[in-house]
This record gives C-alpha cells, structure tokens and sequence, in this order.
C-alpha cells in the first residue's frame, strides 16, 4: 500500500462493543435499511450525519471539501477509496475512515453482487438539512456546479 496522504486514518472496529452505545446501534441500524444514495439522518450546529448506500459497482464521484473533514464508517459491503487520484485503500464493513478538508476522494463500490452501506459524518455540516436523494443522478443534479 502507497504512503497514507498526511491526516488520513483508517480504522478497525470490532463487534464487541457495549450496550450504552444506543447511538451508534441506531446509527447502523439506520444505515443498513437505508437504501437511498444520501439521506440527511442528523444536523447540528458542528456536524452532520449522513446515510448513504451506493449500489454495485457506484461511486460517489471525486470530490474535495475545501473546509469539510469527513468521517466514514462502512457498515455493510466493501469498497475502495481514492485519495488524490492516485492513493487507493481497500475497506471492508468493521472500517473506518476520516478524510482531512481539502483532500480530493472517491469511494467506490467494488462488489460485484452486494450493496455498500455507510455513513458519514461531515464537520461542519455540508448538505442542508433533511436532504435525500434517492439516486447518485438525483444527488448529481442537486449539487452545485
């Protein structure tokens, strides 16, 4: 695997974790029966929550946050991401990943067969509130050019 871009994480989270943590239950419970591209589950004054599932073989397209770092947590599936074109890491459901403001990413779908569920959690928040979008076309049109 190339040299991480500088700020880049990745993580493992293990099944075992306890019962106090309703949220984040919640959190993947939410993820798992979402099957829109993007739906705005949280906003607050510092951060968002976000739900996505991208259907075999999606991608979310190359983006950049000028002044957004970004936390992605897969709950089902597996994927790759793209750091600025040209540094790519394999995940899979259990990991995590925090993307830096001004770092170019892409995630990709790389199943054949299963959808990629995650969510995300911008800070600060980077869609309005109570945003859904179904499809990756519907997400596409609604972004600013």
């Amino acid at each position: 695997m190339a040299r991480c871009h500088p700020g880049y994480r990745q993580y493992r989270i293990t099944a075992d974790r306890t019962s106090a943590e309703e949220s984040q239950e919640a959190s993947e419970k939410q993820t798992l029966e979402n099957a829109y591209f993007r739906e705005v589950m949280f906003t607050g004054k510092h951060s968002q929550l976000v739900v996505m599932c991208l259907k075999v073989g999606e991608e979310i397209g190359d983006e950049v946050h000028p002044n957004v770092d970004q936390f992605f947590r897969i709950e089902q599936g597996e994927a790759k991401f793209v750091l600025n074109e040209n540094e790519e890491h394999l995940v899979r459901e259990g990991d995590a990943v925090v993307v830096p403001a001004q770092t170019y990413h892409n995630v990709i779908n790389t199943s054949k067969t299963a959808e990629l569920k995650l969510y995300t959690i911008y800070s600060p928040p980077n869609h309005p509130a109570g945003t859904v979008h179904k499809t990756k076309a519907e997400a596409d049109a609604a972004e600013p050019a």
